[in-house]
C-alpha cells in the first residue's frame, strides 16, 4: 500500500503538488510496493477534494479530524499518519515544508530512513535532487516500508479513470508530549497591492532579475505580464534588495514554477534560480551575457539590453493589437 499525504487549501481544493505526489505514487505503484493508492487529508474533507482524490485514482481516503488534530503540530500529525500506515509499503508527501516536516517525523517514529524531493523510481531505485536541483542522487531505501517526499513538478498531476474511494473516518488522540509545539495563530501577510497569488499557477511567468537595474526598471517587464496574462516572477536577489516582495521570488527559497513559457529577463541563471523554473515547458532568456547559465540552458535567448528587447516586444504587441 502506498499512503500519500494530501494537503487542501482554505477552500478546501487539493493542492498542486498533492496532485503531483498523488500521480507519482500511481505511476510507480509498481517501484514503490503501492498496488493500493491511500490518501490521508487531516481537517475537513469536502466533497471537491473527494472528487479530485477519485479523478485521481485513489482508492481509499483516511478523513483524520479531531480537536486534537484543529491546529498543526508536527508531532500530533505525524503520529496520526503512523497510526494508519501500511506495514510495508510506502508513505510519502509532497516536497512542501508542511510535507517534509511531517515525513520527516513519520520516519523517525517508525525507525526507517527517509528520502527527500524524489524526482524518479525505478527499477534501480529512487532519484531525487540534491544541491538544489544542481545535481542528482541514486539510492535505495531499506526496510519494509519507505518513507519519502516527491520533489514539487517532479511530474504533472494527471487524472486517470475515476474511483469510488472507500472513506475511513479516523478521530485520533494526540498524546500531550506532542502537543507541547503547535501553531496557535496564522496571519496572512499582505502585500503592497500587487497580485501575486497566480505565480504558481500561470501558463506565461516573466522573470525580473538584477538586470532591470532599481526598483523602478520593471515597467517593460510588469507592461509584458499584462500582454501575456501571466504573473512576475524575480530572482532572490532582486528580493534581497528589496525591490519586490518575497512572494514574487521564484527558486529554490521561492516558488517552484512549472509554465508553458518562461521568459527570464537579465536574470544570469544561479543554481538557486534554475531549480525553481526546472518545470517550464519552454524558456526563453533575455540577457547581454551570451556565456551566462540562463542563457546558455535556454530553449531560445536573446543577446541584449532587457528594456531595450521587452520595450521592442510590448510596442510589437500594441501594434498587432491595434
Amino acid at each position: 500500500m502506498t499512503l500519500v499525504y494530501v494537503e487542501t487549501d482554505e477552500s478546501g481544493q487539493v493542492q498542486l503538488t498533492s496532485a503531483e505526489a498523488l500521480t507519482f505514487a500511481r505511476t510507480n505503484a509498481d517501484v514503490l510496493a503501492g498496488s493500493v493508492l491511500e490518501a490521508a487529508v487531516i481537517g475537513s474533507l469536502t466533497e471537491s477534494a473527494h472528487k479530485q482524490l477519485a479523478a485521481l485514482g485513489v482508492d481509499r481516503i483516511h478523513h483524520l479530524e479531531s480537536a486534537d488534530l484543529g491546529a498543526y503540530s508536527a508531532a500530533a500529525w505525524a503520529q496520526a499518519l503512523v497510526d494508519i500506515a501500511p506495514e510495508t509499503g510506502t508513505v510519502l508527501a509532497s516536497g512542501t515544508p508542511r510535507g517534509m516536516e511531517l515525513m520527516t517525523h513519520v520516519a523517525v517514529r517508525i525507525g526507517e530512513r527517509m528520502a527527500a524531493n524524489v524526482v524518479a523510481a525505478d527499477d534501480e531505485g529512487l532519484l531525487r535532487q540534491v544541491l538544489g536541483g544542481a545535481a542528482f542522487e541514486r539510492l535505495r531505501l531499506g526496510g519494509d516500508l519507505q518513507v519519502l517526499t516527491v520533489a514539487g513538478h517532479a511530474c504533472n498531476p494527471e487524472e486517470t479513470t475515476p474511483t469510488t474511494p472507500e472513506v475511513l473516518t479516523h478521530s485520533p488522540e494526540a498524546a500531550e508530549e506532542d502537543l507541547r509545539t503547535r501553531v496557535l495563530r496564522t496571519e496572512v501577510e499582505t502585500t503592497d497591492g500587487n497580485d501575486t497569488t497566480g505565480l504558481t499557477q500561470a501558463r506565461a511567468v516573466v522573470g525580473a532579475g538584477r538586470g532591470v537595474g532599481s526598483e523602478n526598471g520593471f515597467g517593460e517587464v510588469l507592461e509584458l505580464v499584462d500582454h501575456l496574462g501571466g504573473a512576475l516572477g524575480v530572482s532572490r536577489v532582486v528580493t534581497g534588495l528589496g525591490w519586490r516582495p518575497h512572494s514574487e521570488q521564484v527558486g529554490q527559497t521561492g516558488s517552484r514554477i512549472t509554465p508553458d513559457v518562461y521568459i527570464a529577463c537579465g536574470i544570469s541563471g544561479a543554481i538557486q534560480h534554475m531549480a525553481g523554473i526546472e518545470g517550464a515547458k519552454t524558456l526563453i532568456a533575455i540577457n547581454t551575457d551570451e556565456e551566462s547559465t540562463m542563457v546558455q540552458r535556454a530553449d531560445y535567448a536573446i543577446i541584449g539590453d532587457l528594456h531595450e528587447v521587452v520595450g521592442a516586444v510590448n510596442e510589437e504587441i500594441r501594434n498587432r493589437r491595434g
